[in-house]
């Protein structure tokens, strides 16, 4: 019985021991950017020394090695995971839909579902719960909900005084860039969290620092920064592996669209989903392709081009239906406008297609009545931008007062 002891305790401190020095042998394969569960590892976890501790996370929350951010608290002999939220798509990122909360067989540890019955930690959620701590790589637009999530946990956190740990990454399209229009007040929600411009040009620790103040939310807020990472970075500066960040995310091409392409999902125009090329493509059955392109090439839209395609949806709207639009190939990324091309998009649609392209359900994603209001009366996507200037003036000042890195680019920098 005592050897029995003697070698679990033994296997217990040799798992211990990975989870400590594993970094020690990556040598030169670590990347230049560290995130932020990286820089928690060298410190030996001591922010949360002795806590139990509730993880926000996905698939996304792992360290420079591969790394689980749940393995590496789980074993990080400084404190005890108790409870996992997950947020859309779930733990996994590879679910549509509703997601179920569950009991993790391996440890034990409940996994509650913050898009299921409730978009919030419950009580009952946070009621073991020391600190809480947000590991998931966002991917640089408003309506892109992890962020909401990040707010909403902000929020409970703050009600159940309860410290509040942000393990920062990199904003993936950079943190120079910032895109209007501003989202109208009366317009939050859940693809909206409060306030901001669709591109916003901020890490998920910056945007928690905003949050915080300007909504006062009263969070015990702890943003553990990263390593190495600069304003200008996109993600493929950073050395770190791509990790779809949900199921139709999964290259670098389409995150720096969507911002702009996504304006459209709420309308009745496919953005490429339920085809190998989501927001690469757009179109819809009645659109004639050429026609389409030649139009979108005569806006003249720095550093994209478009090209006249048939594709056919396996899912989602238009599922097994033949439609007509564009593929979009980024030329020069440094002079794209990822929102100018949206609104570029639903100009030319709104032109086109006036009796059949759902122009006022751009509203839903764009949140700006008056950006909708302008394009359908035919002013120009720059004069929508110009129009809210004001509005965006005022918060790139208090956006100025969150920001954590520094902000002189290694490239040359990009017009804001």
């Amino acid at each position: 019985m005592a050897f029995a002891l003697m070698k679990r305790i033994s296997i217990a401190f040799l798992i211990l021991l990975f989870f400590r020095i594993a970094p020690l042998w990556a040598g030169d394969s670590l990347p230049r950017v560290l995130n932020g569960i990286d820089v928690l590892r060298e410190q030996n976890f001591e922010p949360l020394a002795g806590k139990r501790v509730g993880l926000i996370t996905n698939q996304t929350g792992l360290a420079a090695d591969g790394t689980t951010t749940i393995d590496l608290l789980s074993y990080s002999g400084s404190c005890k995971l108790v409870v996992i939220l997950s947020p859309e798509h779930g733990l996994s990122g590879a679910m549509d839909g509703k997601v179920n909360s569950f009991v993790d067989e391996k440890t034990s540890v409940p996994i509650y579902s913050l898009y299921g019955d409730s978009r919030r930690p419950t009580v009952e959620m946070l009621q073991n719960v020391d600190a809480l701590v947000f590991d998931i790589q966002d991917i640089g637009a408003r309506f892109y909900t992890y962020i909401t999530t990040l707010g909403y946990c902000m929020e409970e956190a703050s009600k159940a005084k309860i410290p509040f740990y942000v393990l920062d990454r990199p904003n993936p399209i950079g943190g120079v860039r910032v895109e209007g229009p501003m989202l109208d007040p009366d317009k939050t929600s859940f693809v909206g969290y409060m306030p901001l411009p669709v591109r916003h040009g901020m890490t998920v620790g910056e945007l928690a620092r905003y949050f915080n103040s300007e909504k006062k939310i009263g969070a015990q807020l702890h943003v553990i920064k990263m390593k190495g990472w600069s304003r200008s970075d996109y993600f493929w500066d950073t050395g770190q592996l791509w990790v779809n960040p949900s199921p139709n995310m999964r290259n670098m091409m389409e995150a720096i669209l969507y911002p702009g392409v996504c304006l459209l999902e709420s309308t009745n125009i496919s953005v490429g989903r339920g085809t190998d090329t989501p927001f690469e493509i757009v179109g819809a059955p009645w659109i004639e392709p050429r026609r389409f392109a030649a139009e979108l090439e005569a806006a003249k839209m720095p550093g994209i081009k478009a090209a006249p395609v048939f594709f056919t949806p396996n899912s989602n709207i238009y599922q097994g239906k033949k439609c007509g639009g564009v593929s979009l190939t980024i030329t020069e990324v440094e002079k794209l406008n990822s929102v100018l091309v949206g609104l570029s998009i639903i100009s030319v649609l709104h032109k086109l297609y006036r009796n059949e392209f759902q122009m006022e359900k751009v509203v839903d994603l764009l949140g700006n009545s008056e950006a909708v209001r302008r394009l359908q009366k035919g002013g120009t996507p720059a004069e929508v931008l110009r129009a809210d200037s004001s509005r965006m003036r005022d918060f790139m000042a208090k956006r100025q007062r969150a920001l954590i890195y520094d902000g002189t680019p290694r490239r040359k920098k990009e017009r804001q």
